[in-house]
């Protein structure tokens, strides 16, 4: 006879990690709900426990996103999983000129985690939202077999009322317009790379994870002419022209010497034969302002708290190509990277 052995995915003592039964939708999947999301999460409209959330009409144009989060490790200097769920989505709607309002999440959870762990998680979530005014309404929650996941993995999808008149949108980009940088880039990239690496620094690389509204609000109010904003995440700053060059058939130039980049985060990727460029931010974005605004719009980003800078331009030509004038002063082109250097980043 084959040996088998039998296991009960509801466990009869109270536990301190994930078990199957917490994804039955019976009592445990209840208890679950009730101690850990309904504790984090306030809103009434959670609370009704219903299918969906009812919200409120809007005369505006709505925003939409939606995104995914898997980062290794799952708490990390700056920030954790629950706070990049709710920033990442945020920003996301943020990026279409839209002040972020509701969110629903899905979590799923791996066998074995630590309860403990989706607690503080999903707490840090609540501050975030509470830090941008944003509503968590409904959300899901499944489970998975030990060794089928990592941990936890969350999706989040937003809505938020657009408050520009005109559209925020690659294809509006023009040549003459200036590119604005909001901050230093590839902290975020940097951070999980040292925790995974174990490297030490003389100072601690910490992420850039952060809400981007409150600058996005300001710059927005500024009356500069926007054509676009994109945030910075896998792919990095190298990723994020290249976009915006391909789908606005322009070209874009920018000057190496106007990069914000830490002495940190160049060792890190001296070390390990990485860009800083291509390395993901979580908390910084690109502006595309139309010639003549770029010092209101660079003064607006800095009165919110930003280290902006206007790094480049956009040209005519070469239609969809960036191109990078180095420290050297010599001219080469700044492809998008062509694999993922650092998997499981965000």
């Amino acid at each position: 006879m084959t040996d088998f052995k039998l296991s009960c995915p509801v466990p009869a003592a109270p536990q301190k990690t994930v078990t199957l039964g917490h994804g039955s939708g019976g009592l445990l999947m209840k208890k679950l709900i009730r101690d850990i999301f309904l504790a984090a999460f306030p809103d009434p409209a959670l609370h009704d426990e219903h299918d969906g959330a009812i919200l409120e009409p809007c005369q505006d144009k709505l925003a939409f996103a939606t995104d995914s989060f898997v980062i290794r490790p799952i708490f990390f200097p700056g920030g954790d999983i629950g706070s990049l769920a709710v920033h990442g989505t945020a920003n996301d709607l943020a990026m279409c000129g839209a002040q972020p309002l509701y969110l629903s999440c899905g979590f799923i959870l791996e066998e074995g985690l630590d309860l403990e762990e989706l607690e503080k998680a999903a707490r840090s979530m609540a501050r975030a939202a509470d830090e941008i005014g944003l509503r968590i309404v409904t959300g899901d929650t499944k489970v998975v077999e030990r060794g089928k996941g990592d941990k936890i993995y969350i999706n989040t999808a937003g809505v938020g009322r657009v408050i520009t008149e005109n559209p925020i949108l690659p294809s509006r980009v023009r040549p003459g317009d200036a590119v604005l940088l909001s901050g230093d880039v590839g902290a975020h990239g940097a951070a999980i790379l040292s925790v995974r690496e174990g490297l030490r620094f003389e100072t601690q690389l910490v992420s850039d994870a952060a809400h981007l509204w409150p600058q996005v609000r300001a710059l927005l109010e500024s009356e500069s002419e926007i054509h676009c904003l994109r945030d910075l995440t896998r792919g990095g700053l190298a990723a994020a022209l290249n976009e915006i060059a391909e789908k606005s058939g322009c070209a874009v130039a920018v000057e190496e010497e106007l990069i914000a980049i830490m002495p940190e985060v160049e060792g890190a990727c001296e070390m390990f034969g990485l860009d800083p460029l291509s390395l993901a931010c979580e908390g910084r974005f690109i502006a595309f302002v139309a010639n003549g605004y770029q010092e209101k719009a660079l003064a607006a980003l800095k009165g919110a708290g930003c280290a902006a800078a206007i790094i480049g331009k956009v040209l005519e030509s070469p239609a969809g190509e960036v191109r990078l004038k180095t420290h050297l002063g010599v001219e080469r082109i700044l492809d998008a990277p062509s694999g993922e250097a650092l998997p499981r980043i965000c």
